[in-house]
């Protein structure tokens, strides 16, 4: 990716530095020069990794939503206030006009190329369809934000009032999406090669990752409509990520500006706004969780003597001197971004097996793979594994299946903190804390409301959309969300 990027950025500065005149000599004018398409393929899915990980509060507080994190000096967003720096705005804005935008001009101007040769044309058509699988990533997380958001009618400059597609539709649309692009991709040839952030051009992994998005899409609406998405899970489990080496991630580097965000924003800004609640620390205390060591670091307990791990209270101040912080191997500017993981698939194709949709493998099977997989993962060892498995609160129980995969599942998303509040809203656990700004357990978040400007700026379509699901306040459950 580093050859990638550096290439990217070179080209941008030698258009901006090119003058009126060089350019005289250097146009065919019979055929004019425009921004190639797979730079801003490039871009667009930078720019979604970036704005998975990055926990600067204007942009991303999913790592306090799913109560990974709290904050140590301002509570706001600990408080689920996120009118004050207008973050659903702001967030809104990264998806549309940085991630899928990008996407469609990408995807516009290499439909526009003209290849000659039949392997050029089939690179040209795989490279069309990857565009397709990442923009339909995106849209399920505005989707899983907002409830109904523009689709149909979004991305149109000459429209700057789109209408709201309904979310459930959208949903629909985007299955198939995946399974024509699944229908499409030829993996004997190539797509982008170096300028794929993510699998280097690689045909058959996005293939593989295509299906995990089909199982992630069909699990999100089990509850909405459990036909759709045993259909859609079925059709897709054999062929979905089977090891941790066909994970979705994109690596970053140790230098400006290609770190990872969390980077930027734990380290580089020389500020201490964060420590891990204590809704994560007391869950793993209580389990004795192996993985505890690669989340936090120790706090030194004066008065026992002892080093413990300890956490701050959810949506008050916590002193960043008085517990334990955010491991430093996260906060390393290198860090990866997994956009989805080889656990996080197990445990989707466990819920499934638990609802009774034929996916290879029980729901024990699987749901002990995924946190074997997930202790691997952060370091573990297969010890570790076997006394886990060994905690009354980890064994499986087929009568409670929820709170067993909820819980497990929701640990192992610890970083990725959109995919661990999505877990909790959908299965209902872990239990959540409640934060002092709010009146209760149902007064907790499930959802964002609607941009301020989308009031101002396209108010008819806001308010039928407001109205369509039920009201634009962050207690609205979205239509996946029956319990």
């Amino acid at each position: 990716m580093k050859n990638k990027i550096l290439s990217i950025f070179v080209f941008i500065l030698l258009l901006a530095s090119c003058t009126k005149d060089f350019e005289s000599y250097n146009t065919d004018k019979k055929n004019p020069a425009t921004t190639p398409g797979d730079p801003l393929f490039t871009s667009g899915t930078i720019a979604l990794v970036d704005q998975l990980y990055s926990t600067n509060v204007n942009l991303n507080v999913w790592k306090l939503f799913s109560q990974y994190w709290t904050e140590t000096t301002y509570v706001d967003e600990a408080n689920y206030n996120v009118l004050s720096r207008n973050i659903p705005d702001l967030t809104f804005r990264v998806y549309y006009r940085d991630v899928l935008r990008d996407l469609k001009e990408s995807r516009l101007l290499i439909s526009e190329e003209a290849p000659i040769l039949e392997s050029d044309k089939i690179e040209k058509n795989n490279k069309l369809l990857i565009i397709d699988i990442v923009s339909v990533y995106a849209y399920q997380q505005l989707v899983d934000m907002f409830g109904n958001v523009p689709y149909s009618e979004s991305l149109q400059v000459e429209d700057i009032t789109p209408s709201y597609d309904d979310a459930f539709t959208i949903y629909k649309d985007l299955i198939v999406k995946v399974d024509n692009a699944l229908t499409g991709l030829n993996d004997s040839y190539g797509s982008f090669g170096s300028a794929d952030p993510i699998y280097n051009g690689n045909v058959a992994s996005w293939k593989k990752f295509a299906n995990s998005l089909k199982i992630k899409l069909g699990i999100a609406i089990a509850d909405a409509d459990a036909t759709l998405a045993q259909t859609t899970i079925e059709s897709a489990f054999s062929g979905a990520f089977t090891s941790k080496d066909d994970e979705a991630v994109m690596e970053y580097f140790s230098y400006p500006p290609y770190q990872n965000p969390l980077y930027d924003d734990l380290v580089a800004s020389g500020r201490h706004d964060f420590v891990p609640a204590n809704t994560i620390v007391d869950l793993m205390n209580q389990l004795k969780d192996p993985r505890r060591s690669a989340y936090f670091t120790l706090y030194y307990n004066a008065t026992l003597d002892t080093f413990i791990y300890k956490g701050g209270t959810y949506g008050v101040r916590s002193s960043y001197a008085k517990y334990s912080h955010i491991n430093d191997n996260i906060q390393v500017s290198n860090y990866p971004g997994t956009v989805m993981s080889y656990t996080e698939v197990l445990f989707y194709l466990a819920e499934a097996a638990a609802r009774g949709f034929n996916v290879g493998q029980t729901a024990d099977v699987l749901y002990y793979n995924a946190i074997s997989s997930s202790i691997l993962e952060w370091g573990g060892t297969s010890a570790d594994i076997t006394a886990y498995f060994l905690e009354p609160d980890v064994v499986y129980n087929t009568a409670d299946w929820r709170k067993c995969i909820g819980t497990q599942s929701w640990l192992a998303s610890y970083v990725r903190g959109f995919e661990g509040y999505t877990t909790w809203r959908r299965l209902d656990y872990p239990i959540f804390t409640v934060a002092p700004r709010i009146s209760g357990y149902d007064q907790i978040p499930v959802r964002f409301t609607y941009p301020v400007n989308e009031q101002t700026l396209n108010a008819d379509n806001y308010y039928n959309a407001a109205s369509a699901i039920g009201g634009d306040i962050m207690t609205t459950k979205l239509f996946w969300d029956k319990f």
